[in-house]
């Protein structure tokens, strides 16, 4: 196991402790892809499922992505893995247990001890767990939602984009 906690600080070389504030026109442009993103999420979720609770957990991710782009809780492999493993696990004691507290909570201590152990903190993922072993429906919702969150993963680049552009901006 790592002797550090990679997705529990910022990226290396981002050479700080928190993301700086920037002004409002620019704290609106970093927020508008993840709002765009979702809002597209939600529609392609309403086109294919009625389970639109199974989804909720993404925004909170988008807008941690939004937050600080360049936080390691907030990177591709984080987000990925964790939603993607406690969406799985959410599912799989649905299976077993079926719907109800004892579902929930099994999926929801089994995600954070392996987020922990994984080294892939993203808190949001918790509340994908929950969704899944409280109402998982079928197994067509699990790839629906690996398709959202692929798409949720494009914003992490968008965001690092936007920054890049910022900095670059605001310099001159």
């Amino acid at each position: 196991m790592k002797s550090h906690r990679s997705s529990l600080k910022p990226l290396e070389g981002a050479n700080r402790s928190l993301r700086r504030r920037l002004n409002w026109k620019g704290e609106l442009a970093l927020a508008t892809a993840p709002t765009i993103v979702i809002l597209s999420v939600f529609a392609l979720v309403e086109v294919l499922t009625r389970q639109r609770l199974l989804f909720a957990s993404l925004a909170s991710s988008a807008f941690l992505i939004y937050l600080d782009p360049q936080h390691g809780t907030n990177t591709v492999r984080t987000l990925v893995i964790s939603q993607m493993m406690a969406a799985g696990i959410g599912f799989a004691t649905y299976m077993l247990l079926g719907s109800g507290y004892l579902s929930g909570g099994s999926a929801m201590i089994i995600t954070i001890v392996l987020m922990i152990l994984l080294d892939v903190m993203h808190p949001p993922a918790v509340a994908t767990s929950l969704s899944f072993a409280l109402k998982a429906g079928n197994e067509n919702n699990l790839v629906l939602f690996g398709l959202a969150v692929g798409i949720t993963t494009v914003l992490v680049g968008l965001e690092r984009f936007a920054l890049w552009l910022l900095a670059k901006f605001s310099l001159k």
